[in-house]
């Protein structure tokens, strides 16, 4: 094979991507260690608080952190115990259930968030031009859309107003 060949923009694009990936994950592992969370604690967090109602079906929420169905039911199990989240059941269809973030789950968000954001001023939007920027966010997320259809499931659903109206999956 060409030794030219490893050369392609297309391994530089992907290696760029995993390395800046891997430098900040590093940094914000370590912020929300200081806060008692996990990276995907910390992400469970974020996805619920930006859904309508403060809350996802299980099911979607599988499908926006790439976790399989059984792997969202231990961290909400776990996060459930430490008091971050409450599981709600639809009365109205026994297949579906909720995870919602309590007041103490949103409170340990709001506690982390400053140092988060300062992280991502710092290592990464600060460091491009608002029109980079922009561009940059226009092609990840249709990469994203691409790779992970999933990524934003019942995001745009409206919350149920109460527990006996619950969307079917």
């Amino acid at each position: 094979m060409d030794q030219n060949a490893f050369d392609d923009p297309r391994i530089t694009a992907v290696g760029l991507l995993v390395e800046a990936h891997a430098g900040l994950f590093a940094r914000f592992a370590a912020q929300y260690e200081e806060h008692g969370l996990s990276p995907v604690e910390f992400e469970v967090l974020t996805r619920l608080v930006r859904s309508p109602g403060n809350q996802l079906r299980m099911t979607d929420l599988a499908a926006q952190t790439s976790l399989s169905t059984s792997g969202v039911t231990r961290v909400v199990d776990r996060m459930e115990r430490d008091g971050l989240l409450r599981r709600r059941a639809c009365p109205s269809d026994r297949r579906s259930s909720y995870a919602v973030v309590t007041r103490a789950g949103m409170e340990r968000l709001e506690e982390t968030l400053p140092g988060h954001l300062q992280i991502i001023e710092q290592w990464f939007t600060g460091q491009l031009a608002p029109a980079a920027l922009d561009a940059l966010l226009d092609g990840l997320r249709r990469v994203r859309d691409a790779v992970h259809p999933g990524a934003t499931a019942g995001s745009t659903d409206p919350a149920p107003t109460d527990e006996s109206t619950c969307p079917k999956p």
